[in-house]
């Protein structure tokens, strides 16, 4: 069994160093077509609209889908995939905000949602008033009573007060592990999502 391997590995080393580097140029003379560039990034300055975030302008309301759970990042604990304040989503002053809030951990942890006053840095216990009057989901801090695996909850709230907060997981230990992203309450009308999506 070993000398099978040890033939098996001499003919790969042989045959990479035979032709296993680039591809040579045709008889013509002609050079490979250079690689194509990679689509750029989204600058993390400009507004966009992803298709979980949705704005009125008419009726100034803006109504946002937010999937705890959505990807496997961060053990599940992550908001559309998001974490850290990755991205911020931003809503002019005076706004109504709905939320619609789901939970698909596929771990089966428990998560909750609210508008945090902090904008960096959570502290290890949220405070359970929210910012904004309405703005939190039911029993936030509970691991077993806040919105588990399926269920889904709504919100809503007027984003009265011009300023940076974030949208954070009140579950004790979710927030400080990076399960949040940035809110902020724009007094210039602004409304869409900042960062790289």
């Amino acid at each position: 069994m070993k000398r099978t391997y040890a033939i098996s590995t001499a003919i790969l080393l042989a045959a990479t160093a035979c032709g296993g580097g680039e591809p040579a140029e045709e008889a013509s003379g002609a050079a490979a077509a250079p690689a194509a560039a990679p689509a750029p990034v989204a600058a993390t300055d400009d507004l966009q609209t992803p298709d979980w975030f949705v704005y009125d302008e008419a009726t100034n309301m803006v109504t946002l889908n937010i999937v705890a759970g959505a990807t496997a990042d961060l053990n599940y604990w992550n908001f559309n995939g998001y974490t850290n304040g990755a991205v911020t989503v931003v809503v002019p002053v005076g706004a109504t905000v709905h939320i619609n809030f789901s939970n698909e951990d596929a771990m089966g942890m428990a998560h909750s949602i609210g508008v945090a006053a902090f904008s960096s840095s959570p502290p290890a216990m949220l405070d359970l008033t929210p910012v904004f009057e309405g703005a939190i989901s039911q029993n936030p801090a509970s691991p077993t009573e806040s919105t588990t695996p399926g269920e889904t909850e709504s919100l809503m709230f007027t984003a009265g007060q011009a300023g940076e907060y974030s949208l954070a997981c009140y579950v004790p230990g979710h927030a400080v592990s990076g399960m949040w992203i940035g809110f902020t309450v724009s007094d210039s009308g602004e409304a869409g999502v900042r960062g790289t999506l």
